[in-house]
């Protein structure tokens, strides 16, 4: 493998404006500019996609929202969990910091208990849920769901007048409406930075529609945008992967925003329940462990006053709470000791370990590249062997059908026999897969297998943890290096800096110069790896449009000539969205030569590759079956999905090239990676990792970035996030040794 050198690669937007909190490639999940004015129509970049998939589409007074797709029923199930996190948090005693503050983050400390001793307003994402399935029943054919909350059309209407009157695009009255509910109208006119709540939507854009409505009346030192604005940054910070945002950061990017007195600004959002805040102690390297006995001492601690959304941090501390619960109690005794040391010695090596920590302990850790899914795989024969009501859950279908078929397991969730199955997680929260719930409402089930654990962000992790029964067992299996998850947190990766549970390292390599070459990527080298089946190939290019050009030529004659590929099992992968060779720019080039035709139904025909995005970071890949007056029917891992005419911009894009967190968790026969000069500022090395990581049998790397490939191989990691899981831990379960 080599590489060559090409022009100087242009640079990335900076968007600069939140400094590390806005990445070129981010774990969001919420609808971004691409250079384009205004607040319509804008589409998303890499980890962005499809956000808003939860809302149906009210802009013509709600006509569709009455029926929409399964993800309605998957969202009503996490919202149901939500609620009950929230029941669960509220019936406990708040507690005391015991720290000493002063100046500003004594302030904030006085402000968050004055907002807890009242009633605080309920969250939005605690509305009151649809009834979920508390048993498993056969997959049905798609069924439309009653969706509870819909807004009525003389409300659309309502918002649609003010949005006419300030300027603003009456297209976004369905959103407006359904974020800000009854009495949209009237709040949006008394408070028009309310439309900042509207993803998509900016400070400047929020000013403009203001100034149209109040005329003299605004400026920026209007108490309203500034919580207005306080409330968009710390969306931002969530959209870029943090779960709170520390004071000074959060006061510098306000008055960066133009916010005068960034300090009130905080405190009236706090004062209003709409965001909390939060004072760790910051533990010196080297310093003892405190004690009980220390709480009188009267040396100042350092700590790090952070501020954050409600929705967040109830399940970061639900997460902290669950994932304590499991570590500190004694798993069910389910089958003898000997047993367990029966199987655990003839699995031999690392899965051998993998059984003997789960038969010990309520939480353990596995992590490996893709050889090392054999260990969870034993494991998961071994509890059937024991008599275990075991299920592993992967990120999506691709991960869920591949490890199905490595441990001769079902995906069926309709057959009742006791054996172990393989689920999604997405499936297994809504109920639509796996065991259902007890009478109690958590899983029935007595071991749970996450596989793809780095995609768990803070509110997935949080609803699998509370849902786990007493004396379950759970095991978190993935590959650290990949790509974290798009929502908000970095569960694994704390969850391993923590070392509160038992951890246990693969040993398994991944075969054959594919997999020399990403476990190089892994370690920070790009290496040379002989590939005398051609399985890694580089193809050098000098600009956008021939990497379009030798795209579309690897997919359509190279790989299916040369290595026996297919195009149907190629899949190319991008670093965006947008841009030349993007995947909308790569899309267009390979339906004209795979799938020619007039794109009837939303720009799609029969037998289109595409990818769907029911909710926020999730993607399924599938194909176009056909389209007719109920919408567009597709096929997703054998699933039959329908979806509405209404949702299909917002929730579908051809699938031929994705970006790499759509890819992460699906792996193909050939991938073809493209790396155009604009993306250079884009690469980092897990982003580098996940892509190559995806193939199977070949790899061809359209290389335009020059010395940036291995520059960010070696130099450029994974963003930090800020969040308060390691914290939240620490005081309820010891270190592991």
């Amino acid at each position: 493998m080599s590489t060559e050198p090409e022009p100087e690669p242009e640079p990335a937007e900076d968007l600069g404006d939140l400094g590390d909190l806005e990445e070129t490639e981010p774990g969001a999940t919420a609808t971004a500019q691409e250079g384009q004015e205004g607040v319509e129509g804008q589409e998303g970049v890499e980890g962005q996609e499809g956000v808003e998939a939860e809302t149906p589409d009210a802009a013509d007074g709600g006509a569709d929202a009455g029926k929409v797709s399964e993800a309605a029923a998957e969202l009503a199930a996490q919202r149901l969990e939500r609620e009950r996190i929230a029941k669960r948090k509220a019936e406990k005693a708040p507690i005391a910091a015991g720290i000493k503050l002063s100046g500003t983050a004594a302030d904030l400390l006085a402000a968050v208990r004055a907002v807890e001793s009242g009633e605080k307003p309920a969250a939005a994402v605690f509305e009151e849920p649809a009834p979920r399935r508390s048993a498993p029943e056969p997959k049905p054919q798609p069924v439309s769901v009653e969706v509870a909350a819909v807004p009525a059309p003389d409300v659309v209407e309502a918002v649609r007048g003010v949005l006419v009157e300030g300027g603003a695009p009456d297209g976004l009255a369905g959103q407006v409406a359904m974020v800000l509910g009854e009495g949209a109208g009237e709040l949006l006119r008394a408070d028009p930075w309310q439309l900042l709540r509207v993803g998509g939507v900016r400070p400047e854009q929020a000013d403009g529609f203001a100034r149209a409505l109040l005329g003299a009346e605004c400026g920026p030192d209007d108490e309203r945008r500034g919580r207005a604005v306080t409330l968009w940054l710390l969306e931002q910070a969530a959209l870029a992967g943090h779960t709170a945002l520390e004071l000074p950061a959060l006061v510098a990017a306000l008055s960066q925003r133009g916010v005068p007195d960034p300090d009130a600004a905080v405190q009236e959002t706090l004062a209003e329940g709409e965001a909390l805040a939060f004072h760790d102690a910051l533990e010196e390297p080297g310093a003892p462990a405190r004690g009980d006995d220390d709480e009188d001492e009267e040396e100042e601690r350092p700590v790090r006053v952070l501020v954050g959304l409600e929705r967040y941090a109830l399940a970061e501390e639900s997460l902290a709470d669950g994932l304590a619960r499991l570590i500190n109690s004694a798993p069910k005794a389910d089958g003898s000791d000997a047993e367990w040391e029966r199987i655990a010695g003839s699995a031999g090596g690392s899965a051998g370990e993998l059984i003997r920590a789960v038969a010990r302990h309520g939480l353990v850790l596995h992590t490996g590249g893709e050889a090392s899914l054999a260990e969870p795989a034993a494991l998961l024969r071994a509890a059937g062997e024991l008599g275990l009501r075991a299920w592993a859950a992967a990120h999506g279908p691709l991960g869920r059908d591949r490890f199905a078929a490595l441990a001769e397991r079902r995906t069926e969730s309709s057959v009742d026999d006791g054996s172990p199955g393989v689920v999604t997680v997405t499936g297994l929260l809504s109920g639509a897969e796996g065991p259902g719930r007890d009478a109690e409402g958590t899983f029935d089930l007595d071991l749970l297998v996450v596989l793809d654990a780095p995609q768990l962000d803070v509110e997935t992790a949080a609803l699998l943890s509370e849902s786990l029964p007493d004396g379950a067992r759970l095991v978190l299996a993935g590959d650290p290096a990949v790509l974290w998850s798009v929502g908000p947190g970095r569960v694994f990766a704390d969850l391993l800096a923590a070392r509160v549970c038992p951890q246990v390292a693969s040993r398994r390599p991944d075969p054959g110069p594919l997999g020399e070459l990403v476990s190089g990527v892994g370690i920070g080298e790009l290496n040379q790896v002989e590939a005398p089946g051609k399985e890694v190939v580089i193809v050098p290019v000098r600009d956008a449009g021939e990497a379009v050009h030798r795209t579309a030529q690897l997919v359509a004659d190279s790989v299916p000539r040369a290595i026996g590929v297919s195009a149907e099992d190629t899949q190319v992968i991008t670093p965006g969205h947008g841009g030349a060779a993007g995947t909308r720019a790569l899309n267009a080039v390979l339906k004209e030569r795979l799938n020619p035709g007039p794109g009837r139904f939303g720009g799609f025909d029969p037998g289109d590759r595409i990818a769907y995005s029911p909710t926020p970071g999730r993607t399924l890949p599938g194909h176009v079956v056909k389209a007719d007056a109920e919408g567009l029917h597709l096929s997703c891992a054998g699933e039959t999905v329908v979806v509405s005419k209404e949702r299909v911009e917002r929730d579908l894009r051809h699938g031929w090239a994705l970006t790499a967190h759509q890819a992460v968790g699906g792996r193909w026969p050939a991938v073809v990676v493209v790396l155009p000069g604009d993306a250079a500022q884009a690469l980092s090395r897990p982003w580098v990792y996940t892509a190559f990581g995806r193939a199977e049998r070949h790899l061809s790397v359209v290389h335009g970035v020059e010395q940036a490939l291995p520059r960010a191989v070696a130099e450029v990691l994974a963003k930090p996030r800020t969040t308060r899981l390691p914290v939240l831990l620490a005081p309820q379960v010891p270190v592991a040794g």
